[in-house]
């Protein structure tokens, strides 16, 4: 945790002066923005892991995967939602996971501007700081007729994806746009019920796991089986477990 924390001040380091100021940008193969500040943390957060666990593995979104069959894999996502990072609004994160022979055993969402952390570890409470106070703790909500539903966009999904989603959408109170791996940190600030989406990657998910659960939270794929580095990317995550088996419902 300690080592996850000091790797996150490093990035933060970087993201900060960047933020809202004059950058270059590229598309990615994806279509994606990509930023100096994103290639920049990803360089320290590799240098930095690597030099205190040599024989860690780590996967990265901008750099690729070194050392993946490693009994410990970092997983890391410099810049989670690096187009509201582009547009100014601080509704991005920084994520650094830890996976062990697969299973996600810490994980941290760093805010860098807003100065709020979340950190997770299999098996501990989640642990929330912020300059505004708060403490992490999912809320009770056992239907999606009262839920706060949450999607980046509803362009993430495909055609078949999109009707599945429109199921949850139509029985949910409200559906909020936006926020990427923010919106997963304020379902273990008890502010959001449930957040489903499509096309994650592992660097996407990995650091997020721990915190919703040790928050008391529930997360998975649209089947309601733990996630893996196999999974297709279709994630679930709510607030209250007893939610999970109404959105499984109306994604199969």
């Amino acid at each position: 945790m300690t080592a996850a924390e000091a790797a996150a001040d490093l990035a933060g380091g970087i993201i900060r002066p960047l933020f809202r100021s004059g950058l270059l940008v590229e598309a990615k193969g994806d279509a994606s923005p990509v930023t100096e500040a994103d290639r920049a943390a990803e360089r320290a957060l590799r240098a930095f892991l690597t030099e205190r666990f040599p024989t860690h593995g780590i996967m990265g979104e901008e750099y690729g995967t070194e050392r993946g069959d490693a009994e410990y894999l970092w997983v890391l996502d410099p810049i989670d939602g690096t187009r509201a990072f582009l547009t100014g609004r601080p509704l991005f994160g920084t994520l650094i996971g830890l996976l062990h022979k697969g299973q996600p055993v810490l994980g941290l969402i760093d805010q860098p501007v807003t100065r709020e952390r979340w950190i997770g570890v299999a098996g501990q409470p989640t642990r929330f700081t912020s300059p505004m106070g708060g403490t992490a703790a999912c809320r009770p909500c056992a239907s999606l007729a009262t839920a706060e539903l949450s999607c980046t966009s509803p362009d993430i999904f495909d055609a078949a994806g999109t009707a599945r989603f429109d199921r949850v959408r139509q029985a949910a109170r409200r559906v909020t746009w936006g926020g990427d791996c923010y919106a997963y940190g304020l379902i273990a600030l008890g502010l959001v019920d449930a957040v489903v989406e499509g096309t994650l990657k592992p660097w996407d998910w990995a650091a997020l796991v721990p915190v919703i659960e040790g928050a008391g939270g529930r997360m998975t794929d649209w089947q309601g089986q733990a996630l893996t580095l196999h999974s297709k990317g279709e994630v679930i995550a709510v607030g209250d477990a007893a939610l999970l088996p109404e959105i499984v419902s109306l994604l199969s």
